[in-house]
């Protein structure tokens, strides 16, 4: 099991869960639920697993969604075992696509800064390739728990399978945009994860670049008074 290294004011019940919550994440590529952080924790009461959880979410090491289940997320300041730094490449919108500068390409962005990512929370598959970060702008993802300010970790790719969330580079448009990606008969269509926002639509002949598949999201922690 990938331990959490200690985080400051957090009992030992707190770190259990938070190891739980880790390791659970790692193997099986989603967050555990209710019960089964209660039952590994040895807590009988799942109220009291909220408890718990409550405390974690205030302190800044989770966050929660309690309208979707299995809503529990470590956040990028829980100090989550062994870490490594992928670049930030720039920011990506989950919106309507926004202009980029007529000679940016996402390859040749300079690393403006970089982002720390726990080993245990990255997919083994994932681990060691040539990651990059993009800050996420708009909420066009918010079903997919994408938000606003959030950041996504990113494969390099250049082709996608229909329902995978990608990056995509619209060089006639240039424009760049985060979409789930369809190939449909006659065209592309980039979906939102959002049912306020409508899809856009890609002719075969319209050039669409992927530029990368995103593989992680980490959450924009919330300060709390």
């Amino acid at each position: 099991m990938m331990m959490v290294r200690k985080s400051k004011g957090l009992g030992e019940r707190h770190q259990k869960i938070l190891d739980f919550i880790a390791d659970y994440q790692r193997e099986y590529k989603h967050p555990p639920s209710i019960r089964e952080i209660g039952e590994h924790c040895d807590i009988s009461s799942t109220s009291v697993v909220n408890y718990y959880l409550d405390q974690l979410e205030k302190s800044g090491n989770i966050e929660r969604d309690r309208k979707i289940s299995r809503g529990v997320r470590l956040t990028h300041s829980a100090p989550i075992g062994d870490m490594f730094r992928v670049p930030m490449m720039g920011v990506i919108q989950a919106g309507e696509p926004i202009p980029v500068p007529s000679n940016a390409d996402f390859g040749a962005f300079t690393p403006e800064d970089s982002v720390e990512v726990a080993m245990s929370l990255m997919p083994t598959k994932e681990k060691g390739k040539d990651l990059f970060a993009l800050k996420v702008q708009g909420e066009s993802m918010i079903d997919a728990m994408v938000n606003d300010g959030d950041i996504v970790i990113l494969k390099p790719a250049q082709e996608a399978r229909n329902g995978e969330m990608v990056a995509v580079w619209l060089s006639d448009r240039n424009e760049t945009t985060l979409k789930f990606f369809f190939k449909e008969k006659d065209r592309y269509r980039l979906q939102p994860a959002n049912p306020t926002m409508k899809p856009i639509y890609v002719d075969k002949g319209e050039a669409l670049e992927i530029k990368g598949k995103v593989v992680m999201v980490i959450r924009k922690v919330e300060k709390y008074n």
